[in-house]
């Protein structure tokens, strides 16, 4: 069965997706578990709020550098790096728990810490799988990549509530331990060397994975409206934590309604090819837009955990088919010499307004309640939708499907007239063209994740 092959034939493939599903798994817990710490030591919404803003701040600000790193330095190197760093973080949390010194401060320095890690895991953790994963297996490897993410959003926010139940440091601690296991088998993954760019045409510039970007007219208003949906996604995460909080629901509890995203996300993943075929782009993306508005201003009538459960299942549910319909566009176009900047600079279009969205949240349940929030965040979704998504019901490029072996022919930089072509370069005439695979050799490939999740930026973790 060619879903499962990648996983049998290609051990650097095999330890790098068990080395991303474990610390993904990890960092599933703490997400959760940090605004619920942060409460539970005095801390208010706004703080809590505060912690996860500063991270996803880090995130943005060391985007572009980690993309011009990752484009040049040793990428399993760096990816091994940045995991003991993040392991070292989040142990200091149940040490300084013990040694009774834990506080807001300690959790910010954390929250920053990691956050500048991941910034700096993600575009290596790209290139890597683009060494290693031959073009053919393209499909297989994006697929498996999805669900394992899904996977862990649907079993790490539960289980973080769970184990926040039996010690609010425990989640943190399984957290570190993922990292001190992924960075164990990275180490056992082999890197094929990289194919040399002559220095009179490689492109150095910081901004040059953003200058590719803006030749690709239909990537980027897909882009813009992604960013729009973050930003709402963001703060809706923050948001669901605190009103379920104060409304009496447990760790439990809110684990399983924030479980329930990652129900959406497999389901989304598993229905992706059908949605995909049967729906252009710009269709697909105004009913994604139309679907948060609604399903937002649902939450705001209702604090009841089993009905928000099912309300956030079918939110999610179209986010997997929408990063796969991005995803593939990076895939297909971005040329192998600025595959760290580009995959930053689509990385910074996506989640940098989200950055802003903890703490705006925490502060409008401060000062207006939580039904009100949602309503807020309803509007705001619905005129991000208007405002950037229909635009793309004129657009055509992004329709095309891939079969799996897209490129191999050479054709994976024409232009597609149909269905069944692949997504056609809008980049100038003189710019050059990605490479091409050999019929022997691997052309590696990007994993772009879903754009509107309702979760933390997962680059690589």
């Amino acid at each position: 069965m060619k879903s499962a092959g990648i996983l049998r034939t290609n051990p650097d493939f095999r330890r790098y997706w068990l080395s991303s599903t474990l610390s993904t798994l990890g960092s599933q817990l703490s997400l959760l578990a940090f605004p619920l710490l942060v409460l539970s030591i005095g801390g208010s919404a706004a703080q809590a709020g505060t912690v996860a803003t500063c991270s996803m701040v880090t995130r943005t600000l060391l985007r572009l550098p980690a993309g011009q790193l990752a484009d040049r330095l040793d990428r399993r190197m760096i990816m091994v790096g940045t995991d003991l760093v993040r392991l070292v973080a989040l142990a200091s949390i149940p040490l300084a728990s013990g040694l009774g010194e834990l506080g807001q401060t300690h959790l910010l320095c954390v929250a920053i810490v990691e956050g500048a890690a991941t910034a700096l895991f993600s575009p290596a953790a790209t290139i890597a799988v683009r060494d290693v994963v031959p073009e053919k297996d393209l499909t297989d490897a994006l697929s498996r990549s999805q669900t394992a993410m899904a996977s862990s959003s649907l079993i790490g926010p539960f289980l973080g509530g769970w184990l926040f139940t039996l010690d609010p440091i425990l989640p943190f601690a399984v957290d570190a331990a993922s990292y001190g296991v992924s960075a164990v088998l990275l180490l056992r993954m082999g890197t094929l060397p990289s194919q040399k760019v002559p220095d009179t045409e490689r492109d150095n510039r910081l901004t040059a994975g953003l200058r590719w970007l803006t030749h690709q007219r239909a990537l980027l208003a897909a882009l813009l409206f992604a960013a729009g949906i973050n930003i709402v996604s963001a703060a809706a995460q923050t948001t669901m934590v605190v009103s379920l909080r104060q409304s009496g629901a447990g760790g439990t509890a809110i684990g399983a309604v924030m479980a329930c995203a990652g129900i959406g996300g497999l389901l989304g993943a598993a229905a992706a090819p059908w949605l995909i075929k049967r729906n252009p782009a710009g269709r697909m993306f105004l009913l994604i837009g139309t679907v948060w508005a609604l399903g937002l201003a649902a939450f705001s009538a209702t604090t009841q955990p089993w009905v928000i459960g099912p309300v956030l299942v079918v939110v999610v549910f179209f986010s997997p088919p929408a990063g796969i319909v991005v995803g593939r566009a990076i895939l297909v176009l971005a040329p192998r010499d600025l595959l760290g900047r580009v995959s930053t600079a689509t990385g910074l279009l996506m989640a940098g307004l989200a950055s802003a969205g903890p703490v705006m949240a925490g502060s409008f349940v401060d000062s207006m309640g939580g039904s009100r929030t949602w309503l807020v965040l309803a509007a705001a979704a619905a005129v991000v939708t208007v405002l950037s998504s229909v635009p793309l019901l004129r657009e055509t490029s992004l329709d095309a499907t891939d079969d799996g072996n897209a490129g191999s022919d050479g054709d994976s930089a024409k232009g597609g007239g149909d269905s069944d072509g692949v997504l056609r370069s809008e980049r100038p005439a003189d710019e050059p063209q990605p490479e091409q695979a050999s019929p022997d050799g691997p052309k590696p490939v990007d994993l772009i994740p879903a754009p509107p999740a309702p979760s933390r930026d997962t680059g690589g973790n």
